[in-house]
């Protein structure tokens, strides 16, 4: 893991305990979308057990809408640096490219940001990457409740 002087402050535009909520409540969207795939059973044969699926359905809603309402009230910086972030850990950029990474993110007109994000299947894997480049890590923000 690469090291950097925590005076140079490479990520301003974005607390890392911000960036570590999304990735938690991504993965918790994620566990949800895995256990509420659709069978190939018969609904009216499945009796309370579609309920089941309708209560998972309304978990994973309540995680989603969180989620999205938490990346949708980010000022501007913060959604450009979280996208370039996403994009460091995909590869697309190094660290060292920090700011044009951010100034691509700026620039880019994909719909909404938390559209775009939560369009990315490793999202929480690949902020997780970025923030190991920059040497940081989410294990010093605990379970990122109430953040």
């Amino acid at each position: 893991m690469r090291k950097i002087d925590a005076s140079e402050r490479p990520m301003p535009e974005i607390n890392p305990a911000k960036v570590c909520f999304v990735i938690e409540k991504s993965r918790e969207l994620l566990s949800e979308d895995i256990g509420a795939e659709p069978d190939a059973s018969d609904p009216a044969d499945d009796g309370e057990r579609a309920m089941l699926t309708g209560a998972a359905d309304a978990a994973g809603g309540s995680i989603r809408r969180e989620l999205v309402e938490f990346i949708k009230d980010l000022d501007v910086d913060e959604s450009a640096a979280l996208v370039a972030l996403a994009w460091i850990g995909r590869g697309d950029f190094e660290p060292g490219d920090w700011k044009s990474a951010v100034a691509a993110a700026s620039e880019r007109r994909e719909g909404p940001t938390w559209k775009y994000l939560l369009g990315m299947a490793l999202l929480p894997d690949y902020l997780e990457d970025a923030l190991s480049a920059f040497g940081r890590s989410c294990e010093q923000f605990g379970s990122g409740e109430g953040n």
